[in-house]
């Protein structure tokens, strides 16, 4: 288990002319659902396909078409929820939602509103080392994307795209928890994390498969506590919902400026209407899209084309024995057993793919501490100035775990690793067999290196008495003998031999 602080919720607290203000937020993630078709029909999920090319008649909305429900999204949704430690809820259904837009052919979104399949469930956001706070999430419930309208690709034509139309969203709910735009993106962060060590949404923004809603307010210092103690929302002023955010920079700077324009509303004696907005990137500011809409003005009613969801719970217990570790639990894991600070683990977890390529590492080098180093530093590092992903890594874990055992071995000091690690970037190879081709094995042999010393300190007497009297000059010496020896000298048998000549 990590040793965790939980730190309440510190509000973002921004001064106007009448005092201050707190921001409250909560947020709707939509996470589309990895699977390779569509929620209630077999068309196919993938992405940049031709327009129009990935429509099913159910998602097109033929007449006398029927949805069934796509039982391996259900499971994804259910592990989903098993991961954020939530309810699951063995009896759902579905609901229409009414609504017109020429993205949406049936008129209406299949979701649910009154019997979600997953319930209540959490989030540990981390905000410092040792410190998270936790969001509590409401609910997650599965219903169908709508398309896409397109308007600039013609100037007097919009069209529209139904490739979306039907794929599995799982919309999760949180409560308003979340205090400040940085702690805003922790927890998507956070969120897209786990989904993607569970597999079951890869998390790409870019793409539209995690998408924000976000809704913000501001009260004054004190109404959050008296929402906590009432759970009375009207404490927490009135909210806006900024619509389908896709970038965590953009969340904070959205988040930020809507927060200032509500202040500026209100402390000019006005009122804050509750409508939905979208961000604008370029001018930095919210505008208004419409006005927020109630359930009621959806005209919910239960899916007269589907049964009640009904599952099992030996099926969700098999489920839940077969999750895989999740982003927590393998950081405390490498914490304990590899000894590493809570940031090297930090970055470690971060990715699924990083964490397995660490733990090849390790696996072939035999050293948690060292291995970390040189991930971190050496192959992170590289990666991201020649613009890769662990995926395109040129080094293999296997190729790394060499190096690093030829440094365990003393057969490469620290500078050649360095020097290897960039052949093998470069050019390939085993480093083994590298470093006997290249003769660029560490020197050991304390003759040789005795011989070396002498040489460096018959030519340099002024700099000998320099060193009797300040000891710390003899790093000047050792640097010498490193560079005669073209670095190859072993440096713990340098410092010692030039510590012992000098003392002489």
């Amino acid at each position: 288990m990590l040793d965790l602080t939980y730190d309440s919720p510190k509000p973002k607290v921004i001064s106007g002319a009448t005092g201050d203000w707190e921001l409250v937020i909560g947020m709707e993630i939509h996470a589309q659902v990895a699977s390779e078709a569509k929620l209630f029909s077999g068309a196919s999920t993938r992405f940049g396909a031709e327009p129009n090319s990935n429509v099913a008649f159910v998602d097109a909305a033929m007449p006398g078409m029927l949805p069934v429900v796509n039982e391996y999204c259900i499971e994804q949704a259910v592990r989903t929820g098993l991961g954020l430690k939530a309810q699951i809820n063995l009896v759902s259904a579905f609901d229409r939602k009414n609504y017109f837009y020429p993205d949406l052919p049936q008129g209406y979104q299949i979701s649910q509103l009154y019997h979600p399949l997953v319930g209540e469930g959490e989030v540990l956001v981390d905000m410092a080392p040792g410190v998270a706070r936790l969001v509590r999430i409401e609910r997650i419930h599965v219903e169908q994307d709508a398309g896409k309208s397109i308007h600039d690709m013609d100037p007097n034509m919009s069209f529209v795209d139904l490739n979306r139309t039907g794929v599995a969203l799982m919309e999760i709910v949180s409560r308003p928890d979340i205090r400040g735009p940085e702690e805003a993106a922790a927890y998507v962060g956070k969120l897209r994390q786990i989904l993607r060590y569970l597999g079951t949404c890869d998390g790409n923004m870019q793409n539209g498969n995690l998408r924000a809603d976000v809704n913000v307010s501001v009260c004054r210092p004190g109404q959050y506590e008296k929402y906590q103690e009432t759970q009375d929302f009207s404490h927490l002023g009135t909210r806006c919902e900024i619509k389908n955010m896709n970038s965590m920079r953009f969340i904070q700077a959205a988040i930020e400026y809507e927060a200032r324009r509500q202040i500026a509303i209100l402390e000019d004696g006005g009122k804050v209407d509750q409508e939905t907005r979208l961000y604008d990137p370029d001018k930095n500011e919210t505008r208004s899209m419409r006005s927020k809409e109630e359930a009621h003005d959806y005209r919910y009613f239960p899916c007269p084309d589907l049964l009640p969801l009904e599952i099992e719970q030996a099926w969700v217990d098999d489920i839940a024995a077969k999750l895989p570790e999740l982003p927590d639990a393998k950081k405390a894991r490498f914490m304990g057993d590899f000894e590493l600070t809570d940031y090297d683990a930090s970055v470690l977890t971060a990715d699924l793919a990083d964490a397995a390529y660490f733990e090849a590492v390790v696996a072939g080098a035999g050293d948690g501490k060292l291995a970390a180093n040189w991930v971190i530093n050496e192959l992170f590092g590289r990666l991201k100035k020649d613009g890769r992903e662990i995926g395109d890594s040129p080094v293999s874990a296997e190729q790394l775990a060499g190096i690093i055992r030829l440094i365990k071995s003393g057969d490469i000091s620290g500078k050649i690793a360095k020097d290897l690690f960039e052949i093998v970037y470069t050019e390939g190879g085993d480093p083994a067999a590298i470093v006997e081709e290249r003769g660029m094995k560490q020197v050991t042999d304390t003759g040789a290196i005795e011989k070396a010393v002498d040489e460096i300190i018959a030519a340099n007497p002024a700099q000998v008495e320099k060193a009797k009297e300040n000891p710390k000059l003899i790093g000047w010496f050792v640097g010498q003998v490193m560079k005669a020896t073209g670095g190859k000298a072993n440096p713990a048998a340098v410092n010692e031999i030039v510590a012992k000549k000098l003392a002489s």
